[in-house]
């Protein structure tokens, strides 16, 4: 049997004649031991990672889904424990997102409601007047505002009014035109009308004819001063009734101050 030799003292190898295994590296044990513990340490860290990770997965699986839920290694906030609001887009009721119509502002009158018709209440209303069927006029100067048309002697001057027979003689009938509806023509109580002749206006009893008619026709046109009107003949367009020397007759239009005053009458209620 060999023999049994002791080792010398390992710290001065060389001095004692011992010289160490070089055939493998210095400390590989350790170092093997470490390594071990490193990936034991590495495989524990992933075991418990893989196992965090299922455990919420089982967990939403078995129950319902909560927002509140905090998971682990996350930092939870508290929430408020009322809940919220139901109906749609968070309000109290399930009210229509449509606007509804606007309701009547305050202040507001409201339409009046329509009366009922009724046979008795129709038949105890009193029927609405009719107008009259005459128009009496009588026929002012804008120059001379004292002055009215006023027949005398056949013709038609510019007097003032002087009693009864004069308010008479200064009404007038006014109708619808002889010759145009549209037009005016004036009557007397006697049933004469006004007509020009040889360009001056007199009362004559009508005969029937066109000429007449068309002679006993004027139509309204505008003027200048506020509430008259200007006379034009029918059968002589451009032609006004006028007062010269107060006397009223057919003149040709002319544009000065003088004829536009003495062209311009208003037509007022009759006199008498």
């Amino acid at each position: 049997m060999p023999e049994n030799k002791s080792r010398p003292p390992q710290d001065q190898p060389w001095e004692n004649g011992w010289a160490p295994d070089t055939s493998r590296a210095p400390g590989t044990r350790r170092l093997w031991l470490a390594g071990m513990m490193a990936v034991a340490t590495i495989v524990a860290c992933a075991t418990a990672i893989v196992m965090t990770d299922r455990a919420p997965d089982a967990q939403s699986r078995s129950a319902p889904a909560d927002d509140n839920a905090s998971f682990p290694g996350l930092i939870s906030f508290a929430t408020p424990s009322e809940t919220p609001p139901t109906g749609k887009s968070g309000l109290a009721t399930d009210e229509a997102t449509t606007r509804a119509p606007r309701q009547q502002e305050a202040g507001t009158p409201k339409p009046a409601p329509k009366p009922s018709k009724s046979s008795s209440h129709e038949a105890s209303s009193p029927a609405a007047p009719k107008p009259p069927a005459i128009t009496w006029r009588s026929v002012r100067s804008v120059n001379y505002p004292d002055r009215y048309w006023h027949v005398s002697g056949g013709y038609v001057a510019l007097d003032p009014v002087r009693g009864s027979e004069s308010r008479e003689d200064s009404t007038f009938k006014q109708v619808k035109g002889l010759a145009d509806s549209s037009c005016y023509s004036f009557a007397t109580s006697d049933g004469s009308y006004l007509r020009h002749r040889n360009f001056v206006l007199r009362a004559e009893r009508g005969d029937g004819s066109s000429l007449f008619g068309r002679d006993a026709t004027f139509c309204p046109r505008g003027s200048s001063y506020s509430g008259a009107i200007m006379l034009e003949s029918v059968n002589y367009p451009g032609y006004f009734l006028r007062h010269k020397n107060f006397v009223v007759r057919l003149e040709r239009f002319e544009y000065s101050s003088l004829y536009l005053a003495d062209s311009s009458f208003r037509l007022v209620g009759g006199l008498a």
